[in-house]
Parts: C-alpha cells; structure tokens; sequence
C-alpha cells in the first residue's frame, strides 16, 4: 500500500558516452600541463645540456652562484674558472649558467 513497485530501466548506450564526456576535462588539462609546464623545461634542459657541451678554454660564464669568470680548465665533470688574477677555482660542468659574449669581464 505504501511501498510503490520498483521497475529495472533497460540499460542504454548513454553510460560510455557520459564516461567519456565526463574524462574530457581531465584529459584536457594534462594536455594543457604538456604544452604550457612539461614542454618548455625539456626544451630549456636540452639548451643548458648543449650549451655545457660545448664549453671551451677561455669561455666567459656566469656561474649558478652568481659568479663571473673565465674557463681556464675543462674536465669531464668538472671545469676551473679563474674568477680573479691567481684565483681559480674548480666546480661542475652544470653549475655554469650562461655563457657571455667575449670581452664582458673587461667591462665589470
């Protein structure tokens, strides 16, 4: 009298369609993610990696702690950069930031 009768619905095609729609924003945002974050820091890895190869005896660069010299030894790993007259010091191919145009130091 109370309890009203329950009928199965017959089952559509709809579900996968409703599923699909409802991982569209999702997928969406990853490809997003991929164009705007994960793209450009491969491309900047891929230029630092480069340009770190292709360091030579009497580059001048600028070091990830700030500092300015000029490459005086390069070694697999490790490259010295002569910071002043007499002092040089020894540190990691990667530490090497950017690399100026010749001439730069003399203008500091």
């Amino acid at each position: 009298m109370f309890i009203s009768s329950a009928y199965a619905q017959a089952a559509t095609g709809g579900d996968t369609q409703s599923t699909i729609l409802g991982m569209l924003p999702l997928v969406l945002m990853f490809v997003v993610l991929y164009f705007v974050m994960i793209r450009p820091q491969m491309k900047r890895q891929k230029e630092h990696k480069a340009m770190v190869e292709a360091l030579a005896k009497g580059d001048e660069v600028v070091t990830a702690g700030g500092f300015l010299g000029k490459v005086s030894k390069i070694g697999e790993i490790y490259v010295g950069v002569e910071l002043a007259d007499g002092m040089e010091v020894q540190m990691q191919r990667t530490a090497v930031v950017q690399v100026l145009p010749k001439g730069t130091l003399k203008n500091v």
